[in-house]
């Protein structure tokens, strides 16, 4: 409850309004069985018209009553609803923006964005269609049983036998069905995980004839929810035969009663039949208490889930007065190490101390898992380091303002992103001041030029996540984009790894020419780091050796076997691409 009225916000007035409306409503209709019996007792049975006419107005003002209550209530609880909905869904939406990478480790994807979906409109629809049986039903029960308590003490006694059965029977239901609908939100993040997996690599996945396996893959994550919900569902509705055969033993039992006190003259025909009103308007109120129980339980399990996203608290955050100017490009580690949990066994860095200038170039070799992604991930603080200081401009890192911090350092990731759109809509990430002159620059320095024309220049669309161009493209694109920032450092992370060799070596004498900008290079490739003024060699996690191309070759085996084997390939490949012109010659 506290989750979800401090999210009504503007719509707590229409909250408001629709249980005044409920509250109306339900006492209108409370009293049309209580001029029923008047009209039978005092009217119809003593031949006295005008009794029927003032009672039988009555009720059809307050039926007319009523439904407009019913009416303003539909239209104040839908508002209420709808504005809940979209208001927790941005703020959701908006704490996962703040999220740091350390964050969302701790959830899926697909869990996420049912968090954002189904979750929501589980509570939507809790609201829209809970807060009128929510206010109605116990109102209706009280009111009913007294006033039917009030016309015949002696037959209200039956429902004081059958509420205990009732009770013990929604209590035995919602202790079952709880559980159960945790678990089918959890299959249908399953459902969504796959989905998910299967859309975004639809091209391996034909490519590999392999669309029986991801069917059947599919079939069994929706036979599983299939089966939960089945149970689920299953489960909840036994209220309703419950209910039922509560409601016709009370009926059978009240009429076998009504007639013999009818008889006996101590009750008359229209106070049954205004008790057997109250009998059905009672227990539709206990029908409505058991279903919002239910409906309660089901909300219950997703507030809990969007409360998670709620309440998590960004691991990185911007000091309070940070710095907001980065000075220059200098970047230092002072022995840094890190892991990605507490908990972790091993750390990923291990007591890495390292010092760029700004305005140099550094190139990051070592093998796959040597740590080289994430050293460049603790300039940016995408991770804090978990021990050791990191510095950028001769401040911690953790001093600056996260938005200024980052602004300073562009950071061209390893797995490159487009998003739909236009050329232009994703350059102009960088800098959406951008004039098309920034564009195109931008373009020349990263090479985009050799293909912008072909793919329809500024303004061409590259598609859903840039499926219109090619990986070496769109690695292109991104380092144009990051250019565009202007930035103090730039760090490419193996980001020209799907280019030819001549282009990589235009992109890094671009690179070059930048002035007072640091540049960091990931790579595979010696060649894409040898004119670099310093090299730092990781392995498995620590420093290895630094220097430069000529005092790694002469002092560091790891550097010299990598070079001779990448040497001796690139010999190879020029071999046979001679041998293949002169066949072809």
């Amino acid at each position: 409850m506290k989750v979800l009225v401090s999210h009504l916000g503007a719509y707590r007035s229409d909250f408001i309004k629709s249980g005044l409306c409920v509250f109306a409503e339900s006492v209108l209709e409370i009293f049309i069985p209580f001029l029923m019996a008047r009209i039978v007792d005092d009217g119809i049975m003593r031949a006295n018209l005008q009794t029927v006419l003032v009672n039988g107005i009555a009720m059809v003002a307050f039926a007319l009553l009523a439904m407009g209550a019913g009416i303003g209530y539909a239209r104040f609880s839908a508002r209420a609803a709808m504005g809940l909905g979209a208001r927790l869904r941005e703020d959701e939406f908006a704490r996962m923006q703040g999220f740091a990478f350390a964050n969302l480790d701790r959830f899926d994807t697909s869990s996420l964005v049912t968090r954002l979906t189904s979750d929501i409109t589980v509570i939507q629809n809790a609201v829209a269609m809970g807060t009128r049986p929510f206010m109605r039903g116990p109102i209706m029960l009280v009111m009913g049983v007294l006033l039917a308590f009030l016309m015949s003490p002696e037959l209200a006694f039956v429902y004081f036998t059958v509420l205990p059965f009732l009770a013990l029977c929604l209590v035995f239901i919602v202790t079952r069905v709880s559980p159960l609908y945790q678990a089918l939100q959890g299959s249908m993040d399953k459902i969504n995980e796959a989905l998910q997996e299967d859309f975004a690599a639809i091209r391996a996945i034909k490519a590999y004839v392999r669309e029986g396996f991801v069917s059947d893959r599919f079939a069994a994550v929706n036979g599983a929810y299939a089966q939960t919900a089945t149970r689920t569902f299953g489960t909840s509705v036994m209220n309703v035969p419950a209910f039922q055969t509560a409601m016709y033993v009370a009926n059978v039992a009240i009429l076998l009663f009504g007639g013999q006190m009818i008889m006996a003259g101590t009750l008359g025909v229209g106070e049954l039949t205004g008790f057997m009103s109250y009998v059905l308007l009672i227990m539709n109120s206990l029908m409505m208490i058991s279903g919002i129980f239910l409906l309660t339980a089901r909300a219950i399990t997703s507030v809990h889930r969007i409360g998670e996203i709620l309440l998590e608290v960004p691991v990185i955050q911007s000091p309070q007065d940070g710095l907001t100017e980065v000075s220059d490009g200098a970047v230092a580690f002072r022995d840094v190490s890190f892991k990605y949990s507490l908990d972790a066994e091993e750390d990923v860095l291990e007591d890495v101390t390292l010092s760029f200038a700004a305005g140099s170039t550094v190139g990051i070799l070592g093998g796959t898992g040597s740590g080289k992604t994430t050293l460049v991930q603790l300039i940016a603080r995408l991770y804090d380091a978990t021990t050791g200081v990191v510095e950028v401009g001769g401040h911690d890192v953790r001093a600056y303002d996260l938005a200024a911090l980052r602004d300073a350092v562009a950071v061209v990731l390893q797995k490159n992103v487009l998003f739909s759109g236009t050329v232009r809509d994703n350059l102009q990430w960088g800098d959406s001041q951008a004039t098309d002159e920034e564009l195109l620059e931008a373009c020349r320095i990263a090479c985009v030029d050799e293909f912008l024309d072909r793919i329809g220049g500024l303004d061409g669309d590259l598609g859903q996540g840039g499926v219109n161009v090619s990986g070496g493209q769109k690695q292109r694109l991104c380092i144009a984009r990051a250019l565009l920032k202007h930035p103090k450092i730039i760090v490419c992370d193996d980001s020209t790894s799907a280019v030819d060799m001549a282009t990589d070596a235009k992109i890094r004498s671009g690179l070059a020419r930048l002035k007072g900008t640091t540049k960091i290079i990931i790579a595979q490739r010696v060649n894409s780091v040898m004119e670099a003024d310093q090299i730092v060699v990781l392995d498995n996690g620590r420093v290895h050796m630094t220097g430069t191309h000529e005092e790694l070759l002469a002092a560091s085996p790891i550097y010299r076997e990598l070079y001779e084997s990448q040497l001796h390939s690139s010999d190879a490949q020029e071999t046979a691409a001679v041998k293949g012109e002169v066949r072809h010659g």
